[in-house]
């Protein structure tokens, strides 16, 4: 995980391969609310292969010509994977509004439609209680310690017990950088620096060398001016880059140049949570660093100077040291660590400093993330914990690995728990 440096789990780790197919990395979203069977809303309870939340609401929309904004979800999940979660489409009250969903049901690329119902709430980004998981750990090597899948699968389960009681690191995983072009941090970085040429060059040029042989002939091209060029050699997965290039082509005819006006109309042809995930994408690679620090310090303990949140992430105050502490062990309560922005406020005495430090070390000040170019993707920041809990833990050998299955908080990445279990870099 990308600046993630510390374990919580002292055990050996088994090793492996997860995601050798899709199915073998399933999740299934937890709601925190769900449709009543009536009302003008749609409720879609879909499952995806190998398609982002946002690809998916993006094909519904072009095919009901309806606007993206209308469509609701609770969380983006993996692309690769199996996976199943509510969507929801609003303002659909006529029965013929539903026959037109309805129809859809067997056209949209790599995905089904399981349950059609109606409902009278939306429903909103954060509006699930976590995540459930099954993920089959393959090509698991044998030495002394292990020399079979049950000793693999014994491990794994030392290792979930382990963690039900101290909790996991609540490191960022790779998809919210990008994997194998690791670039949507560097683009945020761009954004905080303002320098938004930059930051759309990084997004729609700079080949990485593990891409398709055609995702690098269409950055290359960019990379060497020739815009109409790429644009042709873009295929279907390069959807967000065509967005971009188009507005680029299109200011670059009208204006007969490009200037800081036509690569924030380029940013701007993204979708709005797409355009967000930069800046967030920059701030939890920070947020990595601070976590592998702030958990060498203790990751079920208090620590003089921590802020400390309840499960509503509401800030706790006017405990005793010891008060926290017994609140942290019961999970009421949690450590944080600084998602930074202009307004987030630091941990004080030693959690402090090192929160501070880690801003030095990148050379930042909190005001950086104002973004004055593009305000609207600027952070105030905020608190976030640095451990989440996991729970409905199991392991069990199979013919060609183990399988693992557990359920976390929402907004935290399976993978750290995978990192525990596995000790290597999972993706």
């Amino acid at each position: 995980m990308l600046n993630a440096n510390t374990y919580v789990t002292d055990n050996p780790g088994i090793g492996g391969t997860i995601r050798n197919s899709y199915e073998d990395f399933y999740v299934e979203e937890i709601p925190e609310i769900e449709p009543t069977g009536e009302g003008p809303n749609i409720w879609i309870w879909i499952e995806k292969v190998g398609r982002t939340t946002l690809d998916v609401l993006l094909d519904i929309a072009r095919d009901l010509h309806i606007s993206r904004k209308r469509m609701g979800f609770a969380g983006m999940k993996d692309k690769k994977a199996l996976t199943r979660q509510w969507i929801c489409i609003s303002n659909m009250e006529s029965d013929e509004k539903l026959n037109e969903v309805l129809a859809l049901s067997d056209t949209i690329h790599n995905t089904k439609f399981l349950k059609v119902v109606r409902g009278r709430k939306k429903l909103r980004m954060g509006q699930l209680k976590g995540n459930k998981f099954r993920i089959k750990i393959k090509d698991i090597p044998f030495n002394d310690d292990i020399t079979s899948f049950e000793d693999a699968s014994d491990r794994a389960k030392e290792i979930l017990s382990q963690l039900e009681i101290t909790g996991v690191p609540n490191y960022f995983g790779w998809q919210r950088f990008g994997k194998p072009r690791t670039s949507t941090h560097l683009v945020g970085e761009a954004l905080i620096q303002n320098d938004l040429k930059k930051a759309v060059d990084l997004y729609i040029g700079h080949p990485c060398m593990e891409e398709s042989p055609d995702s690098i002939k269409a950055r290359q091209a960019y990379d060497d001016g020739n815009m109409e060029e790429s644009l042709e050699l873009m295929h279907g997965g390069m959807r967000y880059e065509k967005m971009m290039l188009r507005q680029l082509i299109h200011d670059y005819n009208k204006f007969g140049q490009l200037d800081d006006r036509s690569y924030k109309s380029a940013l701007l042809a993204l979708p709005k949570p797409l355009q967000r995930m930069f800046v967030h994408a920059y701030q939890s690679y920070l947020f990595n660093d601070v976590v592998s620090r702030r958990v060498e310090m203790g990751i079920n303990s208090y620590v003089e100077g921590d802020i400390i949140i309840d499960d509503d992430e509401a800030i706790i105050r006017d405990k005793s040291p010891e008060e926290y502490d017994r609140l942290i062990k019961e999970f009421k309560a949690n450590p944080t660590c600084p998602l930074y922005g202009t307004k987030v406020p630091f941990a004080g005495a030693e959690v402090g400093e090192m929160e501070r430090a880690v801003l030095d070390k990148y050379g930042l000040k909190k005001e950086d993330f104002e973004c004055p170019k593009m305000p609207k993707l600027g952070s105030h920041g905020l608190r976030r914990s640095m451990r989440f809990r996991v729970w409905d833990t199991h392991a069990e050998a199979c013919e060609d690995g183990i399988v693992v299955e557990f359920s976390i908080n929402k907004g935290s990445y399976a993978t750290a728990v995978l990192r525990e279990i596995m000790k290597v870099d999972v993706v």
